[in-house]
């Protein structure tokens, strides 16, 4: 089995159109996504003194993820305001992420050598975690990091060289401006570089091949967490296929894009990331 552990932010996603709040989060739905496909898999944030805190924390206890190591700072909880035009998410603004922004993630020795202990290490944008970034690469965990679909190209260079994996949300570029980056991350020093393309499906490049994944397309009822789904599937069955040693590389990736493929449709099926719906006032 593997270990992963996401590092960095918690949201709920309030559905003003129904007035029910999800958990998620960027850091979040990674560590839930990989306990359900069968990793062992932890969260280390910040939690808020809230009530969307209070019910983030409820929903990770039941799921049974380990979060012994996340702090609790008084204040707002990371909140997003969301509304579903024809199924797919739309945001409408957010206090962005509330505690974990203000108090930042304060990692200490203890939670250092904690981290150690992980296979993966996933983080992104929103998890305030660049900082730490360079005190993580010490440790010899490898990390992911998820540039969303917001990063600037100031962003991409002071951080590229610092992570292992880099994942992006690419819509809204063109192909050339795609691949384009997708090499320039390369020669930054990452091992891969997978940039999801919605209903375009996914591209991935390991400084030598371009592989192109179709989705599996299906009528979505949310599209919350597709993609933050797509890469936890792909990353998971791609540590454990290189654990294995019993296929080659290639071989790998493509059989781990297939079954990210399908993981994220089905995640399109769910209500928020990942359920654990609760309505507010």
């Amino acid at each position: 089995m593997i270990k992963v552990i996401g590092l960095g932010d918690n949201v709920v996603d309030k559905y003003e159109h129904i007035n029910t709040m999800y958990p998620g989060g960027n850091a979040l739905n990674f560590a839930v996504y990989a306990k359900r496909l069968g990793a062992e898999a932890a969260f280390l944030g910040a939690f808020g003194t809230d009530e969307e805190a209070g019910h983030v924390q409820k929903s990770i206890k039941e799921i049974g993820l380990d979060i012994s190591c996340s702090k609790q700072y008084e204040g707002e909880n990371g909140c997003a305001r969301v509304t579903l035009q024809n199924g797919d998410r739309v945001f409408l603004g957010s206090n962005r992420c509330g505690v974990l922004r203000e108090n930042g993630l304060n990692l200490t020795e203890k939670d250092l050598a904690y981290i150690k202990e992980f296979d993966l290490l996933h983080t992104g944008l929103y998890g305030f975690s660049e900082d730490e970034l360079p005190r993580i690469k010490a440790l010899g965990v490898p990390i992911g990091f998820d540039f969303s679909s917001d990063f600037t190209q100031e962003q991409v260079n002071q951080i590229a060289a610092k992570v292992d994996y880099a994942y992006f949300s690419c819509s809204h570029l063109k192909t050339d401006e795609m691949l384009n980056l997708m090499v320039k991350v390369i020669n930054l020093g990452c091992k891969l570089v997978l940039c999801t393309m919605g209903e375009k499906g996914a591209l991935l490049y390991d400084g030598s091949t371009f592989y192109l994944q179709e989705p599996k397309l299906v009528k979505a009822i949310d599209t919350m967490g597709a993609g933050d789904s797509f890469i936890t599937c792909f990353m998971v069955h791609y540590l454990i296929g290189l654990k294995s040693g019993k296929l080659g590389k290639q071989t790998i990736i493509k059989e781990c894009l297939e079954k990210a493929a399908e993981f994220s449709s089905q995640q399109c099926l769910v209500d928020g990331s990942f359920g654990f719906g609760k309505v507010y006032s």
